[in-house]
């Protein structure tokens, strides 16, 4: 199938025609003309004023639901989800069931998605079952093509045990993943504690919890001399922790959620169960660190933090409802919306295409002729209202819905075939 992507601008700082208006011809999964009105007949034109081209954008860290929780998400909806949201590949959590702490299990996503629209890469299992326990047999796993390895949304609490993983990690030059969260200091928490905690009468969970896990892993990470990935990142401190670790040349990154910099604990005010979300939604000085981490290059990615979840498990009162809310669909057109003045379209790019494939040693993407055609097509100014209808995802557990929003995804090209979003 043929693509023509008319007068669309590019981002892309590694392309030659980075900020430049072209027309884009692609014939099956390669760019092959890139010019002034070419005159090329395709099987579909892409001509919309003021639209966007950059290399397909990155979310490490989805859940995907299947195996185990396909009636929440599986592959298929997952990567229409995702596509929907501009992302063409995926790192999907082993958080299922059963859970990703094998090679059976890594090869199952690796086939599925091979060729497909959205890639959709493992992320292995450090312990069996995700229980903390039991290390994985890492190598056998990436070499069955796991790209990171991570216990999901479960924190690695044993010190001894991520320091094995970080040692481990070291023979292929991999990287582990911790999402840093005491839980001894969160146990009971419902949301951020601070004013807003105090004043609804909610058990916070301090700061604290996610400030000194991240001492900590920095530490064993320095010990290793290794690889390691903070994800979803929340607290003001832990972002300093990080400037500063970097600023020591260690090999650490870190991620954002984009719920994370768009609302602070004054959104749960409604005891909205939607916004209750791990890490919570932290304090607005908390926000401003995060948006001086992403401007100063601390903080390297944007993520979705993905968790979607039955109505069963979000429409009970809310010290009972799950954490988690969906956000593919709209991760790019939140962050635009909050972001802007804060980082330009280039820096968007950076922290969701860019960045993920340098740090994970996925193949780089790039808008010249001759490449693999991985793109994804947005406008940045087009503003829209989040329907329910603009949900692909098999469950609707978001916060955005009936919110105005700027920036839309446009549609996304890849492995050969191309997905445009039809509202």
């Amino acid at each position: 199938m043929n693509f023509l992507l008319r007068k669309a601008t590019v981002i892309d700082p590694n392309s030659p025609y980075h900020g430049k208006v072209v027309d884009i011809f692609i014939e099956g999964d390669k760019i092959t003309s890139i010019g002034s009105e070419l005159k090329r007949k395709a099987d579909q034109v892409i001509e919309i004023e003021g639209i966007h081209v950059s290399p397909g954008w990155v979310d490490i860290g989805v859940q995907v639901g299947d195996p185990g929780f396909e009636h929440r998400e599986d592959l298929r909806s997952v990567s229409a989800a995702a596509a929907s949201g501009g992302f063409t590949v995926i790192g999907a959590q082993p958080n299922t069931y059963p859970v990703v702490d094998g090679k059976t299990e890594v090869a199952y996503l690796v086939q599925h998605s091979r060729g497909k629209l959205v890639d959709i890469l493992p992320i292995a299992a450090i312990t069996a079952k995700c229980q903390g326990k039991d290390i994985t047999e890492m190598i056998d796993m990436h070499h069955a093509g796991a790209i990171a390895f991570s216990d999901g949304n479960q924190a690695i609490a044993d010190n001894g045990m991520i320091l094995r993983a970080l040692e481990y990690v070291k023979a292929f030059d991999g990287i582990v993943i911790n999402q840093p969260l005491d839980r001894t200091l969160a146990f009971e928490g419902q949301m951020h504690e601070g004013v807003v905690s105090t004043s609804l009468g909610m058990k916070g969970i301090p700061n604290l919890a996610e400030d000194l896990m991240v001492q900590r892993d920095i530490y064993l990470t320095q010990y290793a001399e290794s690889r390691l990935h903070l994800a979803n990142l929340s607290s003001q401190f832990a972002v300093e922790l990080v400037r500063r670790a970097k600023a020591k040349g260690l090999k650490i990154s870190c991620s954002v959620a984009a719920l994370n910099l768009a609302f602070d604990d004054r959104a749960l005010v409604e005891f909205d169960s939607n916004f209750k979300v791990l890490p919570p939604l932290r304090s607005h000085e908390d926000i401003e660190a995060l948006k001086q981490g992403l401007k100063d290059g601390t903080i390297d990615l944007i993520g979705s933090n993905h968790v979607p979840l039955e109505e069963e498990a979000k429409k009970l009162e809310f010290p009972y409802a799950d954490f988690g809310a969906i956000g593919l669909e709209t991760t790019y057109a939140l962050v635009n919306t909050h972001l802007e003045g804060v980082l330009s379209q280039t820096e968007l790019v950076e922290k969701l295409a860019i960045n993920p494939r340098r740090i994970f040693n996925l193949e780089e993407i790039t808008v010249r002729e001759g490449a693999k055609a991985n793109l994804t097509v947005f406008h940045p100014h087009q503003t829209w209202t989040f329907e329910r209808s603009h949900i692909f995802s098999k469950s609707s557990n978001s916060p955005l819905l009936g919110k105005r929003l700027k920036g839309k995804v446009i549609g996304v090209v890849n492995n050969g075939s191309a997905f445009i979003n039809p509202h």
